[in-house]
């Protein structure tokens, strides 16, 4: 690899089939979701923010515009319309990149991805209401054991325009995305692409899963067995990813919102779970710093 460094989390990809609902729900678990954006390719999403990272309520929009795969080039609009026709949930894991053509050579290199990087912007909406453009350049590696699950890297071009301290600040506290579940039945046979992905080292739980932590959150890989006791996740999928952790300063105010709102989840130690079942097929952790 270029780089030798791990590579934080930069966002995850959440599919729904109602893009307002999805956002409404999350509201009432008390996140500020931003407004509804438009991809050329036909997807729309709606982006909940965090210092560095953010997760992705995408959608399908306009079906009619999303382009097809090809030699070397990834459609991202065919990935998601194509884990949506599979259920709603997170369907793809995005982690930084400063050198997105410097990452795609060393995927290459590497042998889990050979695909050109994929360059796009859009306007985006500050709080104010003004327009300011938001520039991306992705980077797609192949996980052939996990081949529901997509995984890229992603070069923010416009970074001064895109984050935004007003729109990080959640009525629940949240502070950061902490944590994103992967679930397999053999969590060690994903540690060289894991590895090659993200640039960090994984450790062995005693659970007989993998944990590797990143200079911004940590990748859990999970075997069905311990996502079922932590996550309450049913799926029977093969590899997929389960949901995500936020952390809040305080559990007890998130459990009395659930509890208040009628949100299944339930509390284990220091950490609070809304199943996957309950929330859009991606499950929600929030646990303390």
């Amino acid at each position: 690899m270029p780089e030798t460094h791990a590579r934080g989390l930069d966002h995850l990809v959440i599919g729904v089939a109602d893009l307002d609902a999805a956002g409404v729900f999350y509201e009432q678990l008390g996140f500020r979701v931003g407004a509804r954006n438009r991809h050329p390719w036909g997807t729309e999403n709606r982006i909940v923010q965090f210092p560095g990272s953010f997760l992705e309520l995408i959608t399908v929009g306009d079906a009619t515009l999303i382009p097809p795969h090809a030699p070397r080039h990834f459609s991202f609009g065919a990935f998601v319309r194509d884990a949506l026709a599979r259920g709603e949930g997170m369907s793809m894991l995005v982690l930084e990149s400063r050198d997105s053509a410097g990452d795609a050579e060393g995927f290459r290199t590497a042998g889990i991805g050979d695909f050109e990087p994929f360059f796009f912007e859009r306007q985006a909406r500050r709080p104010d209401g003004s327009e300011v453009r938001v520039a991306f350049s992705l980077a797609f590696a192949d996980n052939p054991g996990a081949p529901d699950c997509g995984f890229f890297v992603c070069q923010q071009h416009e970074p001064q325009n895109f984050w935004n301290p007003a729109f990080q600040q959640h009525e629940n506290g949240a502070s950061g995305l902490s944590a994103v579940f992967l679930v397999t039945e053999e969590p060690a046979a994903q540690t060289a692409f894991l590895g090659g992905f993200s640039g960090a080292e994984s450790f062995a739980t005693p659970e007989a899963g993998l944990r590797l932590p990143l200079p911004r959150g940590r990748l859990e890989v999970l075997t069905p067995q311990a996502a079922g006791a932590m996550l309450d996740d049913e799926s029977r999928e093969q590899t997929h990813f389960a949901g995500f952790a936020v952390t809040v300063p305080d559990l007890d105010t998130i459990g009395a919102r659930l509890a208040e709102r009628g949100t299944a989840h339930h509390r284990d130690g220091e950490r609070i779970v809304v199943p996957a079942a309950a929330a859009f097929g991606c499950a929600i952790v929030f646990e303390t710093g």
